[in-house]
């Protein structure tokens, strides 16, 4: 099977949000992360990706809203674990839910979700969204000891936290490589599906594709950069190209 690529739009609605805060459901705000779907979808993005904060820095409820409504690719939310982001989606039922962690003083999400710290609660928010029929993913740092916990909690699916390798060079990219790589075998030795993301890029993809057993890749923020010299449908379609050296061995 092909590696998958879920493209996250949030940061089309950042760009709307530099001028349009005040008035982001505005007929004039653009880009709308809506026609943003679509172009990934005409790219070839298997899946879109949103996180709906707290604060609302980009995506809005009304985004979320329309793009479940118009857009004919599977929805993956991402969300924190609070009462407010739990509503949101048993009223939108996407097809998948990815929790992680948030704080509002960071500029995007920093680090993996501490499930041994919260399990309880993880567990709990998990059981109520598989009763909706959504299918969850655990967003963690590749540490055993928190792919252990993500196994305990039932959820289908872990994404492996790739922002230390995307920020690493040289010696210390092979040993966060090396991190990922053992993640991926025990999280899939559990029969945890394996997906990845955050900070991954046109340039550092192609070394970390030496880590097995991956399902999908989320990937947003390189994109939407690429996108502004070349289109969005083309930025898509060059990430897919890229995902598409993937070794067959690996994925199995």
């Amino acid at each position: 099977m092909s590696l998958l690529l879920g493209v996250n739009v949030d940061h089309v609605a950042t760009l709307r949000q530099a001028r349009y805060a005040l008035q982001p459901d505005s007929p004039n705000a653009e880009p709308n992360p809506l026609v943003a779907c679509r172009a990934a979808q005409a790219g070839g993005a298997d899946s879109i990706t949103i996180h709906v904060r707290g604060d609302r820095r980009h995506m809005q409820e009304h985004d979320a809203i329309e793009i479940r409504e118009k857009c004919a690719l599977p929805l993956n939310l991402e969300m924190g674990n609070t009462p407010e982001m739990l509503a949101l989606a048993l009223k939108l039922v996407p097809d998948f839910v990815c929790l992680v962690p948030e704080t509002r003083e960071e500029v995007t999400t920093e680090g993996g979700l501490d499930v041994c710290g919260q399990a309880e609660a993880t567990k709990k928010t998990v059981g109520l969204l598989q009763d909706a029929g959504i299918r969850v993913s655990l967003f963690i740092d590749p540490e055993a000891v928190q792919i252990e916990a993500a196994a305990r909690t039932e959820a289908e699916m872990v994404e492996l936290h790739t922002g230390a390798f995307a920020n690493a060079f040289g010696v210390a990219e092979k040993h966060e490589l090396a991190q990922l790589q053992a993640g991926a075998q025990q999280a899939h030795a559990l029969g945890l599906q394996v997906n990845a993301g955050h900070g991954l890029n046109y340039e550092n993809l192609i070394r970390f594709l030496a880590v097995p057993h991956l399902t999908e890749l989320n990937v947003g923020h390189s994109i939407v950069a690429r996108s502004v010299l070349v289109g969005f449908e083309h930025a898509v379609r060059e990430m897919r190209n890229l995902m598409a050296n993937y070794p067959t061995s690996c994925s199995s």
